[in-house]
């Protein structure tokens, strides 16, 4: 697979310059296909984050990025949305060889990325004020502005997406960017910030400094000069992120993962609902945030129900991004060592194996892939009920009736997502009013990204909402001017 890596691989990317990191040391860049080096990235560290900080605090306050109107920000934000679009061959052939996904997944991720940038730059200059009513004499406009310097620390599974979802809203209400990607899948934020260059937006306003989490990353969570982070990963990460933030008593949003359930009523249209729930613990290898883990059945329709489950499951195939089947490998051999523990310690337990996929036929023998696979019934209490596994792993339980099933919905510490499958649009909608989760499907699961849809958790998932109009309000605050006139 031919990829375009020789720009996105030049080192830190601060005020639209290119240069090695501060420390001269670099990091082998390993296609989860076949396990081999192709490209490597600079080790950013606190010296380069720091920089990045001060040119984004330039940009913020005195360069020509703080002086741009809200339309003038919002036709550059459309103009790298065009710019993505122009190369998105060019950028999905990047995204899957640096994370292994299937072609098909890969190109609808940069549709998805540039659709952030084109979303928001529609929006910039749709984020309006009020005006209060008070005393006599007075007048009390109100105004959203931006923090100034926001640093966003995003994850390997969905490296293209994850950056437009993150920096476009930020970028929209007039906040310069410090982005430290994952160093395990980094290439498209880092090619994506130089057509950003390419497309004008001042220095400093899209600065990226790739690197190790516990250097980079923790360097950018706990700077001084930064005035709001966002973050997405795991939740041991996300308390430390917290932890700095509080220290520098600055606001963040934290995206965490999460365990989240099908609820599969016995009135469930099976013929929809089955391709649905087979495909959202399957896409990108189950390394989804948002992935349908849990299939809860109710038991008067368990066999039915999951008879079909089974067959979906036999049909899916694992392969490599060029064989664009239904899935890729996981990202390194430490996700697919961690998976495979998940497997040894199920059959130590005796819980029964349902269905598995397959690994396809020619796959090269140092690729990091796991075969899709069904377990069930999975006791209420076990780790495949209530941890996220992170790879394409569905635990399959069984529920009573709607009581029991809501308190089984509700009976992880995560609280992202849920879909509700039922003909019954009463019963279905009071099920979803009780689930504790920040998104809830009817009938549905996923819709596409849902780029204007906000998105969040509750409980262990995190807090804050990304897409959509919230996500400028997360990355904004509320100024109060109070005019006296007479």
């Amino acid at each position: 697979m031919n990829v375009h890596i020789d720009s996105a691989a030049k080192g830190v990317f601060i005020g639209n310059r290119w240069r090695p990191s501060h420390s001269g040391r670099t990091i082998d860049v390993v296609a989860p296909a076949d396990g081999k080096v192709f490209a490597k990235i600079a080790a950013g560290g606190i010296a380069d984050i720091d920089e990045a900080v001060k040119a984004a605090r330039y940009s913020a306050e005195e360069g020509p990025w703080s002086r741009m109107s809200a339309a003038e920000r919002g036709r550059l934000l459309s103009k790298l949305a065009v710019a993505i679009s122009d190369r998105a061959e060019e950028l999905a052939l990047l995204e899957a060889r640096d994370t292994g996904k299937p072609m098909k997944q890969a190109r609808a991720d940069i549709v998805a990325c540039a659709r952030y940038f084109e979303f928001y730059g529609g929006a910039a200059d749709k984020l309006h004020g009020e005006t209060i009513p008070f005393l006599a004499g007075y007048f009390v406009p109100t105004e959203r502005v931006p923090f100034g310097v926001t640093g966003h620390i995003i994850p390997w599974n969905y490296p293209a997406q994850m950056f437009g979802r993150t920096i476009a809203p930020a970028l929209a209400v007039g906040n310069a960017t410090v982005v430290k990607p994952a160093e395990e899948a980094c290439l498209t934020p880092l090619r994506i910030a130089e057509l950003a260059a390419g497309a004008g937006f001042p220095e400093g306003a899209i600065n990226v400094v790739p690197g190790l989490g516990e250097e980079a990353g923790a360097a950018l969570a706990n700077h001084t000069g930064i005035d709001f982070i966002a973050f997405t990963g795991s939740p041991e990460v996300g308390t430390l992120i917290q932890i700095a933030a509080a220290k520098n008593h600055i606001g963040c949003t934290l995206e965490l993962g999460g365990k989240s359930p099908h609820v599969l009523f016995a009135d469930a249209d099976l013929d929809i609902a089955v391709p649905v729930i087979a495909n959202t613990v399957v896409q990108n290898a189950g390394q989804t945030c948002s992935a349908g883990s849990r299939l809860l059945v109710e038991r008067s329709v368990y066999d039915k129900a999951v008879g079909r489950v089974q067959e979906k499951f036999k049909t899916l195939q694992a392969g490599t991004p060029e064989m664009d089947l239904d899935l890729g490998p996981v990202i390194n051999a430490a996700q697919q060592k961690r998976i495979e523990g998940f497997f040894s310690r199920a059959a130590e337990k005796s819980i029964p194996v349902l269905a598995e996929g397959k690994i396809a036929t020619g796959v090269p023998e140092g690729g990091y892939f796991v075969a899709p696979r069904i377990y069930g019934p999975v006791p209420r209490s076990n780790e495949l009920a209530q941890e996220e596994v992170f790879g394409p792993v569905l635990s399959i339980l069984s529920f009573e009736d709607e009581a029991d099933a809501i308190k089984l919905a509700n009976g992880t510490e995560f609280g992202l997502m849920a879909g509700i499958w039922s003909k019954d649009g009463s019963r279905a909608l009071r099920v979803a009013r009780q689930v504790k989760a920040g998104q809830v499907y009817i009938n549905a699961y996923g819709a596409g990204g849902g780029i204007e849809l906000p998105f969040g958790g509750m409980k262990k998932s995190g807090h804050g909402r990304e897409k959509g109009f919230e996500a400028l309000y997360e990355f904004s605050t509320l100024k109060t001017m109070i005019i006296k006139h007479n």
